[in-house]
């Protein structure tokens, strides 16, 4: 059994490591054990490994990366009536996936559909789930108003959901990209949506051009980082910035921000905290999930696949900027359970 871990926190290309294990976990009651086939590589997973903290012994006895991935049910704990071994499953959250086996909870591993591909079952529920994390939270930051709203990192898997979704649901969003080429592919994606690239010295003055005399309600921000004072720059008085990542570079402090005078709201949002809601909710979300993997594949976008081992070089492609789509890590299906080899 392999697993990629880290013993502390830092630079993924500098902390990962490759690990083999004899023995994969045994499920406890009420849960499943997963060999893991497909996983995929976050921008959320990296800042996890970046900035990782826990107790010293979790640290020092390693941890394993990734919450999402796709595979087969290999045998079942106590109790467990829902699954049988062989049964295609996606699994979400389950921390540990960057392995050829995980334990997860029987509910929170999903049978995965006949017609939804193996890759598009891999990425079938962080994004789609964090899309609907976002838009709860946007519903409560524009009052019912319909924007206009700015999102970050418009190019990213999360952001051509969140696009697409504003086309369906009549929102009035503004993109930015970060570069020339990425606002020309995110323009003929969604030509109805201003794109615009930060590496254009004006790109403040567009945004203010697009937004209008009232500015932006709300800003989505997956960057933070320094950028986050230009972005409180362009809200609106009374505007939200709702931040759901730290793909950036640098640090803005708090008091910075013009919060007082011209009452600002900054907050957080997060897809790691989906397990909150009721089990009603939560097969409400996982319905929308499946009807976009079955209908909308496309919009599960695959940039490249690597075999586990080949961690670094799928980080490595994983944090190009230009990278369309999402890198997955794979293991190969004819693996044997019992001593890992084929």
């Amino acid at each position: 059994m392999r697993s990629v871990v880290h013993t502390r926190p830092g630079e993924p290309e500098e902390v990962l490591t490759l690990r083999e294990q004899p023995q994969p976990p045994r499920p406890g009651a009420g849960q499943v054990l997963v060999r893991l086939l497909v996983r995929p590589v976050h921008p959320g997973d990296l800042a996890l490994v970046r900035y990782a903290s826990g107790p010293a012994e979790q640290q020092s006895a390693g941890r394993i990366p990734g919450v999402e991935g796709m595979g087969v049910v290999e045998s079942v704990g106590p109790d467990v009536r829902t699954l049988r071994p062989g049964r295609r499953v996606a699994v979400f959250p389950a921390p540990g996936t960057w392995s050829d086996f995980v334990v997860v909870a029987a509910d929170l591993a999903v049978p995965v559909p006949d017609g939804v591909g193996d890759e598009t079952a891999a990425l079938m529920l962080v994004n789609p789930l964090t899309l609907l994390t976002l838009y709860r939270a946007l519903e409560n930051a524009l009052h019912g108003h319909k924007g206009p709203v700015l999102q970050t990192a418009a190019g990213s898997s999360v952001g051509k959901l969140i696009s697409a979704a504003a086309v369906r649901h009549d929102l009035s969003l503004i993109n930015l990209v970060r570069s020339t080429a990425g606002a020309e592919r995110t323009r003929a994606l969604y030509p109805s949506q201003p794109v615009i690239s930060t590496s254009d010295d004006d790109w403040r003055e567009q945004v203010r051009r697009h937004s209008g005399d009232d500015g932006v309600r709300v800003v989505l921000d997956s960057v933070g980082g320094a950028m986050s004072r230009d972005l409180a720059a362009l809200l609106a008085p009374g505007g939200t910035l709702l931040s759901y990542g730290q793909m950036g570079a640098g640090t803005t402090p708090l008091e910075s921000l013009p919060l007082v005078a011209r009452e600002l709201t900054v907050r957080g949002a997060t897809v790691l905290r989906w397990t909150d809601r009721t089990p009603e909710e939560r097969a409400e979300d996982v319905a929308f999930a499946l009807e976009l993997a079955q209908d909308t594949p496309n919009l599960l976008e695959v940039a490249a696949s690597y075999d586990l081992a080949d961690f670094k070089a799928a980080v490595e492609h994983a944090r190009r900027p230009a990278k369309s789509g999402t890198v997955l890590l794979t293991t190969p299906p004819a693996t044997d359970s019992r001593n890992g080899a084929a």
